[in-house]
């Protein structure tokens, strides 16, 4: 959470008009669909769905307009994400974060932007930059990486890859970004989740790298504004990291909601009676989609506020608290509709139990904790009140949790 002390210098309410649609998420649809099978069985989207993820325009919707890209809203981004998660949540996923890194690159020095989008915007990049993990040595101009990183979503479609270590510099211990080329790293078959398996989050493994200090940052560049940046680069991360996580769970719910009324609709009891008229059944049915309305109301408000209001602490902590309180609402409906779907939801390859294990891999997520999310939350409203809740952490840390793969159980470990 920022201090209540930070400076304010984040855009003030936007007055222009809204910028027009950038992502074209209709056109993944029917690829996803056909892919989304494949992706379970290989644990990594096929080359087509990922190259209709990149053609709708996801890569690009972050990057400035100077590279071309779209410097999209987040509204677009919401609206996108969950329509493409109510197909695929696996495709959503990737398609979230390779727009998420365009974000994060375009923190990198100018001479590393160019090299990533001097042929065009539409660059995947994957990323695993939380926790900090293998070594970065200092080197003359720039550094030598060793290591492995775990949970680098989209991984084997993309053509760049975020990592992250603890360096030493001049005020101490620093969390730093480094961007490599894809090639330059070994992907390990690591990914075999319960639940969003096609997002292919391996790990990667790096011998030896050389790394020029044009392409690294340290993550408290992503609390301040981007010079020069439009709208999207102009709010701090906090207010928006949990968004991207939540938006293809959203969908996944939206989808897990229309599945099970349709199969209740046409089930019957044991006894004959329509599954439907139970009053169990009815009180489900508008439970379970108020949980889910709600959580879309939510995450709107969520991307609103990070298209146009000032970027003020409590709005950038209430910003983190919808967004986890969305994802939990999504999660206990979906959790609820299973169970209540009967023995049929259990066979392999029903659609109901897949909607089910992706909305909870992904609401397991430690960005979305509604713990974490409360305690920084708490912390913005009682300013005064002593001791954060949520213990003590590194410099930033709390503030820029942004994780960028599937959570693996752990608390700490947030990464892709």
């Amino acid at each position: 959470m920022l201090s209540p002390s930070a400076p304010a210098s984040f855009a003030p309410v936007s007055t222009t008009a809204a910028p027009s649609a950038s992502l074209a998420p209709d056109a993944v649809l029917t690829v996803a669909c056909v892919g989304a099978q494949l992706a379970e069985e290989h644990c990594r989207l096929p080359g087509e769905t990922a190259d209709a993820v990149r053609d709708a325009g996801f890569a690009r919707h972050f990057v400035p307009r100077r590279y071309g890209g779209s410097e999209g809203t987040f509204g677009e981004f919401l609206t996108a994400t969950a329509a493409v998660a109510a197909v695929c949540a696996s495709t959503a996923w990737c398609a979230a974060l390779f727009a998420a890194h365009g974000r994060l690159a375009s923190y990198l020095p100018e001479q590393a932007r160019q090299e990533l989008w001097d042929a065009g915007p539409d660059v995947r990049i994957a990323a695993s930059v939380i926790p900090p993990q293998g070594r970065a040595t200092a080197c003359e101009g720039g550094w030598l990486l060793d290591g492995r990183w775990s949970y680098a979503s989209g991984i084997d479609h993309a053509e760049w890859v975020l990592l992250a270590c603890f360096t030493e510099g001049a005020a101490g211990r620093e969390h730093r970004i480094f961007a490599v080329p894809r090639a330059e790293v070994t992907v390990l078959d690591t990914w075999r989740p319960l639940g969003l398996r096609g997002t292919g989050s391996n790990s990667v493994r790096v011998v030896g790298v050389f790394v020029p200090e044009h392409r690294t940052f340290t993550l408290d560049r992503l609390l301040r504004p981007l010079p020069g940046g439009g709208r999207c680069h102009g709010v701090p991360f906090p207010m928006v990291a949990a968004l991207q996580f939540a938006a293809p769970l959203l969908g996944a719910a939206e989808a897990a909601q229309s599945l099970w009324t349709a199969a209740t609709a046409g089930r019957r009891r044991a006894d004959g009676r329509p599954a439907a008229l139970t009053p169990a059944a009815r009180h489900l049915a508008a439970e379970s989609s108020a949980k889910i309305k709600a959580a879309r109301l939510l995450l709107t408000e969520v991307a609103l506020r990070a298209d146009t209001a000032e970027a003020k602490p409590a709005v950038v902590a209430e910003c983190r608290r919808d967004a986890a309180m969305a994802a939990a609402l999504c999660a206990e409906a979906v959790d609820r509709l299973f169970h209540a779907a009967g023995a049929g939801a259990l066979a392999e390859g029903n659609p109901l139990q897949q909607k089910w294990r992706d909305v909870t891999a992904a609401a397991a997520h430690a960005t979305l904790s509604f713990d974490t999310a409360a305690a920084a939350y708490a912390d913005a409203v009682f300013p005064d009140a002593g001791e954060p809740g949520s213990g003590e952490r590194e410099p930033g840390e709390r503030d820029v949790r942004d994780s960028h793969g599937p959570d693996s159980g752990r608390p700490d470990s947030e990464q892709a």
